[in-house]
């Protein structure tokens, strides 16, 4: 017996869902790609012609109107993720949710709020976090071979100046380089150190020419016992896409930390007692174990990987991060 499929709607077809995430769906084990929505028909179908996604709607209320569809997946720019998430959850649509989750901690909230209410699951598309390299690299530092962390550095850097008009941009819709990439090296510090921080020192290039948005970040959060997350972001610089975790005995070092190809082995390196090796994991879609992650939730009851109450809490260190780059100031960090 063929097991049942989550059938999957996408609210917009932004770049992300196009390139990365439909196609992961449409190789998970457990999910079907069924409609795609556009405020624009045609764009609609044109995307849902060249992807082989059997409906297209020219609104995100028809789509959520689909006694077919599961669940959704919202690509949507980040002004406007709780207000598709609350009005997924509902219409009883389960949310798969593209980070930054919210604009801040409260909107996230809210949202989380709204899903458990109608009874639906959350979660956040942090799709590097599903990849089995980052079990393998906790299980080590677990093991004690690297000795006890010192620290943790990540860069996620590209450089987009060119596009002016890139909702990235633009402040009221959530644009900036910290919640578009710094969110990464963040939520992989947490997921780590299975810890929150405790305060943020963040110092940022707010540039003119891009709706004094963040176009670079660099910070420092500080959490308990004195191990410290640098970290860089930037929508204008050279790319790097690194992460690496210090310990007293050796260190961890990910060359494609966040984003890695589907088709490719992926690598790492451990370097503890003076040699360094490398560790290497099989091909595989990160974007397709995420959908199957939320599938399983749905279809067998198992719980999400990751709760939705993660999210709030990571927007509450982007939170403090915005308001430190903007003070100029040390800010702590409630966990509450």
């Amino acid at each position: 017996m063929v097991a049942a499929k989550l059938r999957w709607g996408i609210v917009g077809c932004a770049g992300i869902a196009i390139r990365s995430v439909v196609p992961g769906i449409q190789q998970s084990a457990r999910g079907e790609v069924a409609a795609i929505a556009s405020r624009d028909e045609t764009k609609a179908k044109q995307t849902a012609e060249k992807l082989g996604i059997p409906k297209a709607y020219g609104s995100y209320e028809a789509l959520l109107a689909d006694g077919d569809i599961d669940a959704v997946y919202i690509p949507l720019p980040n002004h406007l993720h709780k207000e598709w998430t609350i009005r997924a959850a509902e219409a009883g649509k389960h949310v798969l949710c593209e980070k930054p989750f919210a604009i801040n901690a409260s909107e996230a909230q809210e949202m989380v709020e709204a899903c458990d209410k109608h009874g639906v699951k959350l979660a956040e598309a942090f799709m590097y976090r599903y990849h089995p390299r980052y079990s393998r690299i906790k299980e080590i530092i677990k093991s004690g071979e690297i000795g006890t962390i010192r620290g943790i550095h990540g860069a996620f850097t590209f450089n987009n100046s060119a596009n002016t008009t890139n909702f990235r941009n633009d402040q009221t819709m959530g644009g900036g380089s910290l919640y578009d990439i710094g969110v990464y090296p963040i939520s992989a510090a947490r997921l780590l150190l299975e810890r929150e921080p405790e305060a943020a020192t963040v110092h940022a290039f707010f540039s003119p020419e891009h709706g004094g948005v963040d176009m670079m970040a660099s910070g420092l959060l500080e959490f308990a016992g004195g191990v410290g997350l640098t970290f860089d972001c930037a929508m204008w610089a050279a790319g790097r896409n690194t992460l690496e975790v210090l310990g007293t005995d050796g260190r961890i070092e990910l060359p494609s930390a966040f984003v890695c190809s589907p088709s490719a082995p992926s690598v790492f390196y451990v370097t503890a007692k003076g040699q360094r090796r490398e560790e290497q994991m099989e091909a595989i879609n990160q974007y397709s174990l995420q959908a199957d992650d939320l599938a399983a939730s749905v279809l067998d009851g198992t719980p999400l990987s990751f709760a939705s109450s993660d999210a709030i809490a990571n927007m509450r260190v982007i939170d403090a991060c915005l308001e430190s780059a903007r003070t100029r100031s040390r800010v702590t960090i409630s966990n509450r």
